[in-house]
């Protein structure tokens, strides 16, 4: 049973559950930062080149330097899926349906892999926040329970023989909480970041389909 080994062994293996915890959660918290900080300046930067072009004809030939970032991908997407839907000429099963319909579904796929991408993560550092308290109270059951095994077995209740048992079980709940905060912390604050970014790539894909409808359809009429 769990209170017959080494009340040592069972303290540091709940340590270093946490200890992984924490290089899980850090790790994370470092990347999103950087992800999150890198689709807002490519995004910045080639909305304010697309919204300058006069046609989709000169987006499209904008260099690929510009073409980074969730808005870049989403506007490539739609971009192929008109020049390909031109030459098609509906003949497809593919492209079948109001080309207002069908264009929104193309950028609504990718923009579910961007948001994919930004969510990518943050389910983990929930799972952290939510466990890491109750591993960290899980040792200092074990603590304790390792501390009436050496009082039974020592027949005394003096301070050195529960002292140090009882003090490990401890620390195990305090770093486990100290564990959990980071992660809930930063799962909130990065779930945030992906409604803002939500919110942006959906009011782009509204102008994107105004944009690009209103220039099929002049096409259309010359």
């Amino acid at each position: 049973m769990l209170y017959h080994s080494s009340p040592a062994a069972v303290v540091d293996g709940t340590l270093y559950v946490l200890l992984a915890f924490s290089v899980v959660t850090w790790t994370l918290i470092v990347f999103k930062s950087w992800q999150f900080s890198r689709n807002s300046y490519w995004n910045r930067r080639f909305e304010s080149a697309f919204w300058e072009t006069e046609s989709l004809s000169e987006a499209e030939a904008m260099p690929t330097n510009k073409f980074r970032g969730p808005l870049a991908r989403i506007t490539k997407r739609g971009l192929a899926w008109l020049a390909e839907s031109r030459q098609s000429a509906a003949k497809s099963l593919k492209f079948r349906g109001t080309p207002s319909d069908l264009l929104e579904h193309a950028l609504s796929v990718q923009l579910q892999e961007e948001l994919h991408s930004m969510e990518s993560g943050l389910t983990i550092l929930a799972s952290i926040g939510s466990t890491a308290p109750f591993v960290g109270l899980f040792g200092t059951v074990l603590g304790i329970m390792h501390a009436m095994h050496e009082i039974t077995a020592s027949g005394s209740t003096s301070l050195d023989v529960v002292a140090g048992p009882i003090g490990d079980a401890l620390v195990a709940t305090a770093i486990g909480i100290a564990v959990a905060v980071p992660a809930v912390l930063a799962y909130n604050f990065f779930l945030r970041r992906v409604k803002l970014h939500r919110a942006g790539l959906e009011n782009f894909v509204v102008s994107f389909m105004h944009v690009a409808l209103s220039a099929d359809t002049q096409s259309k009429k010359e």
